[in-house]
């Protein structure tokens, strides 16, 4: 039983990692930067996937309360396809409709 009180303890203390990693001001940082970054949080995640699934393996699923590893497993992966689809998106700038330029008339 004690397994389980440990880990919602370890998953708080990297789930305030991954934010602070993510707290990174895109003016303050070039492209390149954000997305080494990027890359870093989803190793985390990566990571924080396997440790979420294996204990949910171990959970009491008698319990009279228990905790939804299924739940924070898809909100893990809904973050990971956020980042990929931050990552993959196209970095050419959008175009731009030409101004009219003549505003006498």
């Amino acid at each position: 039983m004690q397994p389980l009180c440990r880990v919602p303890r370890l998953i708080a203390p990297m789930i305030a990692s991954l934010l602070l990693l993510a707290s990174v001001s895109p003016a303050q940082a070039d492209a390149s930067l954000e997305r080494e970054n990027l890359a870093r949080i989803q190793h985390e995640l990566r990571l924080l996937r396997a440790q979420v699934a294996s204990a949910g393996e171990v959970a009491d699923g008698n319990a009279r309360v228990r905790f939804r590893y299924d739940w924070l497993a898809r909100d893990l992966d809904l973050i990971a396809a956020s980042i990929d689809e931050h990552l993959d998106a196209p970095r050419q700038p959008r175009a731009v409709p030409p101004l009219r330029g003549d505003y006498r008339n």
